[in-house]
């Protein structure tokens, strides 16, 4: 978006008085104990909003629309947080800075939106009138709400809410495998590499000479606030590029593929700190640390949902046991095989391939093993290498 100054006041305030009804539903539940009496619903937290608008002159200068919807989605927050079959958590405190944004329904009534050139649109914003935004897609007719967030680098975003048809099937009957991993972040089972674009050596070294300056500076200083302005801008490059790099690798996947199988990983479960505690302290913290943000960095979990968002039905999650460590021609279960990060050769059959390639095509396989590592259907594969290869040979 590309408010004025004084709408950009106005959409500060928004998202100031979100937070605040927020902030308060959350104090509003967290108060509630067993015995005591039941927190207050959606409807009954609205009648208690419409006396505090009358109360304070300050909140009634806001948009009551703004105010509501916040309510709204803690409503739904807490529906999610309820329902056994989510893993939504319980809703949390909204910071200022962090946590900022506000949601608009109401077409036609409350806001609307129209063109004005190829790139340049309008939206109606209550309180802040036709605020400017980027052109970048059609806005379909039967959008009925939109939501404007402000990030950590002081960027407006606004994003209407419309579920795009998903990414038809080719029809071919081709499965592809992909491999997840830190090195390469996707490898597929026809060959192909796929690297998540980050910062440049560049910018990674401007971001750590930041952070050292950062770190000198004196808390509430208007210098330390712009150097993290700074700092977040770089991260929020870095972020929109591997963004960027999930929605067009996973349209081209879902356009070439009819049946898509990739790892079924327990990223949250990989990714926990390694720092333990004072009785217990972990061991090589800083590694892990490092191999945590190496992680987070490939986007795995993005790039799985939205291969599920735009070819539902068609992704299948695989058991990534032991599936870098089979040959994906002769069978062979054996960790030997793994001559490093990079190179497979069997040591059964002499197949060799890129390590990440061999296990993709094992995912495409669907091919699930036991612990010991041979198929579920056959025996144990692996405790006979020398027997399998006269038999393949």
């Amino acid at each position: 978006m590309i408010p004025l100054p004084a709408q950009e006041a106005v959409l500060r305030d928004h998202c100031s008085h979100a937070r605040y009804v927020w902030n308060l539903a959350v104090e509003q539940h967290a108060h509630w104990r067993p015995g005591r009496a039941r927190a207050p619903g959606y409807l009954e937290q609205c009648r208690q909003l419409t006396a505090a608008r009358f109360e304070y002159d300050w909140l009634r200068a806001g948009s009551q629309t703004v105010q509501q919807q916040a309510l709204r989605d803690f409503n739904q927050a807490i529906a999610a947080f309820l329902d056994s079959g989510n893993a939504a958590g319980r809703p949390s405190w909204r910071k200022a800075g962090r946590d900022e944004g506000f949601r608009i329904v109401g077409r036609g009534s409350q806001w609307e939106v129209r063109r004005l050139s190829r790139k340049i649109g309008q939206v109606w914003v209550p309180k802040a009138g036709w605020v400017r935004f980027r052109w970048s897609r059609a806005v379909p007719t039967d959008v009925k709400s939109y939501r404007v967030t402000l990030d950590r680098a002081g960027r407006w975003h606004i994003a209407f809410a419309a579920i795009p048809a998903p990414v038809p099937a080719p029809g071919y009957d081709k499965v592809v495998g992909i491999d997840l991993g830190v090195v390469v972040s996707a490898a597929l089972s026809t060959g192909e590499l796929l690297h998540v674009p980050g910062l440049t050596w560049r910018e990674q070294t401007r971001l750590r000479r930041l952070e050292r300056k950062l770190a000198r500076a004196k808390r509430g200083s208007a210098r330390r606030k712009k150097v993290r302005l700074a700092i977040a801008r770089l991260r929020v490059r870095e972020t929109d590029r591997r963004k960027d790099w999930a929605e067009k690798k996973t349209t081209d996947i879902a356009q070439r593929f009819d049946l898509i199988k990739v790892e079924d990983l327990r990223i949250k479960n990989m990714t926990q700190s390694a720092k333990g505690t004072r009785e217990n302290p972990g061991r090589n913290v800083r590694q892990k640390a490092g191999l945590n943000r190496g992680i987070l960095r490939s986007g795995w979990g993005l790039l799985v949902r939205r291969l599920e968002e735009k070819a539902p039905g068609r992704v299948e999650r695989i058991n990534p046991r032991f599936t870098s460590q089979r040959c994906s021609a002769c069978g062979l279960v054996d960790a030997k095989s793994r001559k490093s990060q990079a190179r497979f050769v069997c040591t059964a059959c002499g197949y060799a391939c890129h390590a990440d390639v061999n296990a993709a095509r094992n995912i495409a396989a669907g091919h699930a093993v036991t612990a010991r590592g041979g198929f579920r259907s056959a025996g144990p594969a692996n405790r006979e290498p020398q027997l399998l290869a006269s038999l393949t040979g």
